[in-house]
């Protein structure tokens, strides 16, 4: 299955639609898909857009889950200090 993510400015997983809703809702265009986000936004202009729509293939809508759930394991690891691999200088 194909499923389409909006990501906010800071690639934050918002919105998730499958191919069949993007057909009925934004005629097959993942632009409009973009635009209907970021119209939801409060204090951004109409033609403004922030953040992307990503495309994602999965077997099944559990595969996606456990991506999307999985999002943001890197900070977490880092800031947590899991890891003794320091990437940055501070």
């Amino acid at each position: 299955m194909k499923f389409f993510v909006y990501f906010d400015a800071y690639g934050n997983a918002r919105q998730v639609i499958d191919q069949k809703e993007l057909a009925q809702k934004y005629q097959n265009n993942p632009d409009q898909f973009l635009q209907a986000m970021c119209r939801t936004c409060p204090g951004v202009e109409a033609n403004h857009t922030s953040g992307h729509v990503g495309t994602l293939r999965f077997d099944n809508q559990k595969e996606l889950k456990e991506y999307l759930d999985s999002l943001g394991d890197e900070i977490t690891g880092f800031y947590g200090c899991r890891s003794e691999s320091r990437p940055y200088n501070f």
